[in-house]
Parts: C-alpha cells; sequence; structure tokens
C-alpha cells in the first residue's frame, strides 16, 4: 500500500500528507480523515486540547488555539506562534558529529584562484561597479562584448555586469553600510572572476573606487571612471578596449585537477513546502556531510529560518567563540526585525502556507536540514570570507535574491537551491543546481529541476540514495561537466545587495 503520510519524530502528534486525503479515508488502524488534508499539510494524530503542543519534528511548532480533534487537519490559522529560543543559554560543542558519510571522489576539475583563496567552477569576466548610475552604459557595452569579443575567447564562459541599486544618495558612513561595502568589495574578487578586476564607477559618487578596491589595485588597467572620458562612444571603446585585454588573459585559464578543500558550496532554499524538511533539505544535508568529509566547505544561511532552531546550531558549534558569533548573529537580526516593527512570523510566503508550512517555527526546522550534521566550524556576518573549511553558517536574509548575493561574496563558486512550490531563480556568477521536494514538482517543471528528491517523500529511495546523486551532480557541475538547467537557459535574477543601512 502507498504511503499516505509521513511522519518524522516518535514524539510527533502530527503528521504530513503524502498525496491529497479525502474525508473519510482510513489512514492506518486507528486514524480516519475527518476532513479533506491537502497535499504536504498536517493531520492531527491524537486529540489536541485548547493551549495544547502541535509537535513535528519532535519540537513544538505552535499551540492550539482551539480544541483539535484526532484525524483533522491542522493549518496555519490553528497556531499560536511560540516565543522565540533564547540565544543567551545555549549550550555548545555538545553534538559534535564526526562520523560522516564518505564522499564518492575527493577530487574535482576547477580553475586555480589568482587571488589566493578557493577555485573557481567558471571562467568569467566579471565588471564591478560602484554605483547604479552607470548600468545603462555598461549594459550597453557588454551587449557588444558578448557580441564582439567573446567569440574570439572560447575558453571564457561569460561576461558579467555586477549592477546594483547602491552608491549614490546613502548614508555612507552609516555603521551599517559596511554590510553593502564588503558584499560589493568581496564579491569583485569572486573565485570565477581569475584573477582579473575590472571597475567602472562614474565619478561623484559616495561610494567611492578606493572603498571598493585595494589601493594597489586603483590603476588604469582597471579601473574606468566614466566622468573622465569625452562622451558616450568614448566610454564604450574604453570599456570594449579594457574587456579585450582582460578577456584574453582569462582566456588562457584551464581546470586543473583539485582536492575538495578548494570547493565552496552554498546550500539555500525557497518556495518551500512541508516537504522540503521531509526530502530535498535532508537530502542536500547528506551531500553537504560527504562534501566535508571530502574536505570541502559548505554554507547554509537565512537567519530568520534558523532561529527557531538556532539551540540545535548551538550544539554543533565546535566552540565558545563560534557560537557567541552565531548568537550574536541572531541578537543583530532580532534587533534589526525589531526597528521594523516585525518579527520573524512575516517570514513565510502564501506559498509556504499552501505548501503545508504553518509557520516560522516549522519552515526553520525544515529549513537546517539542509546543513547535514557535521560540526559547525565557524560564523559569518552578512557577505564575510571564511577562515576555515567546513560546514560554515552564513548570516543572511532569508530571502532569496539577497542571501544569494550574500553568498556569492562570501566566496561560493556553486549553489544547491532546495524548493518545494518551484522557482526559476538563478545566479549569473555561479550556476545553481535545483532540487525539488516532490515528485509534483519534478513532473511539472522537468526542465528546470536538477534532482528530484519526491522519491525520498513516497518511501521510494532514502536520503542516502539522493543526497549520493545530488553529490555526484555538484562535482560534474562544479567541473565544469554539465549544466544545471538554470545555466543552461541563463536565468539570472538581479543582484540585490543587503542593505540595513539607511538610503538620505
Amino acid at each position: 500500500m502507498a504511503r499516505l503520510f509521513v511522519k518524522i519524530k516518535d514524539q510527533d502528534n502530527v503528521a504530513i500528507a503524502v498525496k491529497d486525503i479525502k474525508a473519510g479515508t482510513v489512514i492506518s488502524e486507528d486514524l480516519t480523515a475527518l476532513e479533506d488534508i491537502p497535499q504536504a499539510h498536517k493531520i492531527a494524530l491524537c486529540d489536541i486540547p485548547r493551549g495544547g503542543e502541535i509537535i513535528r519534528y519532535g519540537v513544538v511548532l505552535g499551540y492550539a488555539i482551539d480544541p483539535i480533534k484526532k484525524g483533522q487537519w491542522i493549518n496555519e490559522h490553528m497556531l499560536e506562534l511560540p516565543t522565540p529560543p533564547d540565544v543567551d543559554n545555549m549550550e555548545f560543542a555538545t553534538n559534535i558529529v564526526t562520523d560522516l558519510p564518505e564522499p564518492p571522489v575527493r577530487t574535482w576539475e576547477g580553475y586555480r584562484n589568482p587571488w589566493g583563496g578557493p577555485a573557481g567552477t567558471r571562467n568569467i569576466l566579471g565588471i564591478s561597479t560602484t554605483v547604479q548610475c552607470v548600468t545603462g552604459v555598461l549594459n550597453v557595452a557588454v551587449e557588444r562584448m558578448k557580441k564582439e569579443l567573446l567569440p574570439k575567447y572560447p575558453n571564457v564562459d561569460d561576461i558579467v555586469p555586477i549592477n546594483h541599486a547602491y552608491g549614490c544618495g546613502v548614508a555612507i558612513n552609516a555603521p551599517e553600510a559596511k554590510v553593502p561595502i564588503r558584499l560589493l568589495k568581496n564579491l569583485s574578487k569572486h573565485p570565477n572572476f581569475g584573477g582579473q578586476l575590472m571597475v567602472v564607477s562614474l565619478g561623484c559618487e559616495k561610494m567611492t573606487v578606493d572603498m571598493l578596491c585595494d589601493e594597489a589595485d586603483i590603476t588604469p588597467d582597471n579601473v574606468i571612471v566614466l566622468q573622465e572620458k569625452h562622451g558616450f562612444d568614448e566610454m564604450i571603446s574604453a570599456l570594449m578596449e579594457m574587456a579585450d585585454k582582460k578577456l584574453k588573459i582569462l582566456n588562457e585559464r584551464r581546470r586543473e585537477t583539485l582536492s575538495l578543500s578548494e570547493l565552496v558550496v552554498g546550500m539555500q532554499c525557497g518556495g518551500s513546502d512541508a516537504f522540503s524538511g521531509v526530502s530535498a533539505n535532508p537530502s542536500a544535508g547528506y551531500a553537504a556531510d560527504m562534501l566535508v568529509k571530502g574536505g570541502a566547505t559548505v554554507m547554509f544561511s537565512e537567519v530568520t529560518e534558523v532561529r527557531d532552531g538556532v539551540y540545535l546550531l548551538a550544539n554543533r558549534c565546535v566552540d565558545e567563540q563560534v557560537g557567541k558569533k552565531l548568537a550574536a548573529e541572531m541578537k543583530w537580526y532580532d534587533n534589526y526585525l525589531k526597528e521594523g516593527e516585525v518579527d520573524r512570523s512575516a517570514n513565510p510566503t502564501p506559498g509556504n502556507k499552501k505548501g503545508g508550512l504553518a509557520n516560522i517555527v516549522e519552515k526553520a526546522m525544515g529549513s537546517i536540514a539542509k546543513s547535514g550534521t557535521s560540526p559547525i566550524v565557524e560564523v559569518l556576518s552578512p557577505a564575510e570570507k571564511p577562515t576555515k573549511h567546513g560546514l560554515i553558517y552564513a548570516a543572511t536574509p532569508a530571502s532569496d535574491i539577497v542571501c544569494g548575493p550574500c553568498q556569492l561574496a562570501s566566496g561560493i563558486g556553486l549553489q544547491v537551491f532546495m524548493t518545494g512550490r518551484g522557482t526559476p531563480y538563478g545566479l549569473a556568477i555561479a550556476p545553481v543546481i535545483k532540487v525539488c521536494s516532490r515528485n509534483e514538482m519534478k513532473e511539472l517543471w522537468p526542465d528546470l529541476i536538477d534532482v528530484n528528491a519526491g522519491p525520498v517523500a513516497t518511501g521510494d529511495a532514502t536520503i542516502a540514495d539522493i543526497g549520493t546523486e545530488l553529490f555526484n551532480e555538484i562535482i560534474d557541475v562544479a567541473s565544469g561537466r554539465k549544466q544545471s538547467f538554470a545555466e543552461k537557459y541563463k536565468l539570472h535574477n538581479d543582484l540585490c545587495i543587503f542593505n540595513p543601512a539607511p538610503i538620505t
């Protein structure tokens, strides 16, 4: 008989429906659906009194606003959100797992990084900008570069302008301006840019070139100031000339066999559903454990989507120093939301709720599954670069299109993106592998989803099966032997940088 529901922990008093369940369906010997239960939504496994705990993943998702009968559908309107976990009294290093699954391989084919640090997965000319005002001119130039220059250099994958909405009309000296400045500076030397720095400035912006570049890099070979050029044609000619020189150098890059210690992979999820924490994210977590075992670095993020499980992450921090940095990042974000007069409950989207996620607690418990079981060796503030190898918590907003650039600035060469509802999200600077949580998503988007974790939910595959498949996909895509669908179709989201500082 096909599996009708999934229960995660023995102590759970709810389970989720694998398929739509009609009212009156006998689910098990002692459980009958009292009403229609939509796919991925929760069914009560016992009577729950008013104020009673609703438990999934072995944790309290919330408290019943009204009495709930066994067999009843439980949705987002029936739970009262619990108090967020206290971050001041967490225990650190109490759950350090070192028995990780062995990776099938410990090498990959990548590009050495002339700047040092992690290797590149792609060979790209990245063109950084100090201000949004230059975007129009740069885009015209890039269109010409791709038509006239790129075909001459077959070993270069792409030309990517780093367009953004920062740099002018901003409180550049505000304390939190350090976040967007750090992001753009680190992004300008991404591993996929092959040691070639190209910067376009307007000339009157608040984010000056010296904020984006090291002093030694501020030369006519690397920086073009549009206000110093005599008209549009001279601007385009200067951009074309500089790009041609950079492309010629990049064209000499070749992939080499490298150890996994030179690979950095980002883990992110978006358009999540109640299956995300059952199939897609645990499978990604298994692949993450394999990568870490092999010496690679794996980053996971999204503060509001770990906040309610942060104590579980604290237990995995290797020492008190790492744990305290984790707590500090949670506090910073709590205050950031408070100043905006919202809290973590603002996170779940209508799509999340339609996919069975009742609140941010349930979403968070599924989200952290993508981190696997490895010890957390370092915690980063938004857009910081890592100094360690292993599993890293990189604090970022949960928004897909803001988290992605933050992880890129931290040096990821590839991102794995889990989804339940579906999203065509992609990054121009690094390939994105899509993993879906349910079979229906793969059937709907066969040419957008790279790995289907749906068989885990239906009981037709194990987390280890899909996790190993995903690991192999990561190695193949990172090595350039395959393209993900998002890369193939050039599905590139806008570069949305995280800017918690004021705009004047």
